[in-house]
């Protein structure tokens, strides 16, 4: 039963992780938000949505090794999975994005969350420092959009809007207002239900398997949790939108460290096992570390190096549940 109930607690975050983003980018839409703010903030925040729920959930229910086996694990599969799979469906052109900025701001807030694991345990005190760091970062990115919005009215930029909206999963700006709300509402019913059914089931299956709830949270939890990014992935890489897919990534990595175990710790501390500091979050820098070279030279991400990711993901996870 409990593997049953995990697996319809994923079936319900995906659905409503799905239903709280198509509400809120239509509900920023019908506000008048730009659709590239939108893209950088709502979607993203959105798509780990249900990292933020399965973490807070865990903590009050005294398992704190998943919250943070589930951030560390999902960040891991967003860029050896969420990627790989889609590169080695169709392959990546990532030639052309210009996402430096933002893999640069990732990979500074995941040398931070090293640190800051360093601690031993994650206080609301460290909590309060990631968040702030997420608030730079947003801002930054809502000053480069103010300023790429006025490139284009003054002409210096030739940019379609209706192109730029096209790059919004469920975008759409005349949405009646009754269908944003049921949307909303059903993302935000729907997700501390899933997330409930989900860690219960996983705790009990770690419980009765003799595996620690950090295992599952690296593993099964992490693995669902990373479903929405996938799928956002690879409609990107159908509709050769490069530029869509490993933005969705990086960004949802950075909400993942900064935003999720910044909340997560405000609710309650977060200890931080030995085995995380040994192994799986240097797996995840690794890893992170691996988009470098079709970030900064353009390398194109095409079937061989998609299986290699996903060769590379299906190792750690064996690697993780024998150990």
């Amino acid at each position: 039963m409990d593997l049953i109930f995990a697996a319809l607690g994923l079936i319900i975050l995906l659905l409503a992780g799905d239903s709280l983003v198509r509400g809120a980018v239509n509900l920023s839409l019908r506000l008048g938000v730009p659709a590239l703010i939108v893209s950088l903030t709502i979607v993203a925040f959105g798509t780990s949505a249900p990292e933020l729920l399965i973490s807070v959930q865990a903590i009050m229910e005294g398992v704190p090794g998943l919250a943070l086996g589930n951030v560390v694990g999902s960040n891991t599969a967003n860029i050896l999975l969420v990627l790989g799979v889609p590169a080695l469906m169709r392959g990546l052109s990532t030639g052309a994005c210009d996402t430096r900025k933002s893999y640069v701001q990732m990979m500074a807030a995941s040398i931070l969350f090293l640190f800051v694991c360093f601690n031993g345990v994650i206080t609301w005190v460290q909590g309060l420092v990631l968040l702030a760091v997420l608030g730079l970062i947003l801002f930054s990115a809502f000053k480069d959009a103010m300023c790429h919005r006025r490139a284009c009215k003054e002409g210096e930029a030739a940019i379609d809007n209706d192109d730029e909206e096209e790059e919004v999963e469920g975008a759409d700006p005349d949405m009646a207002w009754w269908k944003v709300i049921l949307f909303l509402a059903l993302g935000l019913i729907g997700l501390p239900l899933g997330a409930d059914l989900l860690v219960d089931a996983s705790t009990n299956i770690a419980r009765s398997m003799g595996v620690t709830e950090t295992v599952i949270g690296l593993t099964l939890v992490a693995l669902g949790t990373s479903l929405p990014e996938l799928a956002t992935t690879v409609m990107a890489a159908l509709r050769n939108q490069a530029e869509v897919a490993l933005g969705n990534v990086i960004g949802s990595n950075m909400f993942n460290l900064l935003a999720i175990i910044g909340v997560a710790s405000l609710v309650g501390p977060i200890p931080v096992e030995p085995g995380i500091l040994q192994f799986d979050i240097w797996v995840m820098l690794a890893a992170s570390a691996m988009l470098a070279p079709f970030v900064f030279w353009k390398w194109h991400m095409g079937r061989i190096w998609g299986g290699v990711l996903a060769v590379l993901y299906l190792v750690y996870v064996s690697v993780v549940l024998v150990h």
